[in-house]
């Protein structure tokens, strides 16, 4: 008895994993059916074959937008591909520090899981919390920060449903053709000569965080002047420390 129970509770739970993969994939499916041949005339517009050699992601909370760079082959200086705008926003600028601040998360980052499953509708997860998270974090820095769609968010960054079916196939197919470590690095801001005076006038009160933002600052610099996402550890303290890579 005892185990025809267990035996029928393990069938139901694999149909419902089963029924699970499927909504996924086909939710996956009608994003290829709705978006490739818009995808193929954004690397066309480009001269960039498809999938993508390499793609990066810069994220700005001020100005609510995350740009596409894509490269025509590994270490080759990026061209932009698209700009997408951040349909909502919660928080201030600023880093996130502990889970429930609502703060979506400043620094340099990776995509490290894809989630056809999403409660909202796809989703791209972001490798937070980063060494660097964790050490200057407080004891629970929270998690389970997403770029996704639905337009809604406590600390993600959302986009409408047609732009991040896009954006993931198009991350998708890059991870798929070769590509290990996709970057999405998030600033408060555009951190040119503008963008750091609006910063410093924000923080005149708080220059701890002003020193934070000095730490982001080489990383966005690095990339305007080679087109190529520089690289970045993690010091004492939890300090980024940022290097600069030629291009090819």
């Amino acid at each position: 008895m005892h185990n025809g129970h267990r035996i029928a509770g393990a069938l139901i739970a694999a149909t419902l994993v089963c029924c699970a993969e499927g909504r996924a994939q086909d939710r996956v499916k009608a994003a290829r059916a709705a978006r490739m041949e818009e995808i193929h005339a954004l690397f066309d517009r480009a001269h960039l074959a498809y999938p993508a050699k390499e793609i990066y992601l810069r994220a700005f909370k001020r100005e609510g937008e995350v740009e596409l760079w894509g490269a025509p082959r590994a270490g080759a200086p990026m061209v932009l591909l698209k700009r997408y705008s951040i349909c909502m926003s919660s928080g201030g600028l600023g880093p996130k520090r502990e889970r429930g601040d609502g703060q979506v998360p400043e620094g340099f980052y990776e995509i490290d899981r894809f989630n056809p499953w999403s409660n909202f509708h796809l989703s791209l997860g972001v490798s937070y919390p980063n060494a660097s998270d964790r050490i200057r974090g407080k004891k629970n820095p929270g998690g389970d920060i997403f770029i996704h769609g639905s337009c809604v968010t406590v600390g993600c960054i959302p986009l409408r449903d047609g732009p991040i079916e896009e954006l993931y196939l198009i991350a998708l197919d890059a991870r798929s053709y070769g590509q290990r470590r996709i970057r999405v690095d998030i600033f408060p801001t555009r951190m040119d000569a503008e963008g750091m005076a609006y910063l410093s006038y924000l923080a005149r009160d708080r220059p701890e965080l002003m020193s934070f933002w000095r730490e982001l600052e080489p990383g966005y610099l690095a990339f305007e002047k080679s087109r190529r996402p520089p690289m970045v550890t993690v010091g004492k303290g939890g300090a980024y420390v940022v290097r600069p890579v030629a291009a090819w």
